[in-house]
């Protein structure tokens, strides 16, 4: 049989949260940022098939949306990845 041994540090177990609440703050920016490009990239379209609109060429959906939707991403990945400072 195999012996256990009891000690203080064995039954000592605390349970801890993975993210820190700075990590949700960066991912619920994350998904704001997200969000907020995917609703820019949205619309432009002619309700006539037969005449084509300038409009889906403006510089929202081709600069300024592509690059929130980056910039989400970006936070999200830091917000996984981000580990504060430990407390003694």
């Amino acid at each position: 049989m195999a012996k256990q041994t009891n000690t203080p540090e064995a039954e000592k177990k605390e349970f801890t949260f993975v993210f820190t609440k700075i990590n949700y703050i960066i991912m619920l920016v994350g998904i704001v940022l997200l969000a907020l490009g995917y609703l820019l990239l949205c619309g432009g379209g002619s309700d006539d098939p037969n005449v084509f609109n300038m409009e889906m060429f403006n510089t929202r959906r081709l600069y300024v949306s592509p690059i929130l939707i980056v910039l989400g991403f970006v936070a999200e990945i830091v917000a996984i990845m981000y580990k504060g400072k430990e407390k003694e």
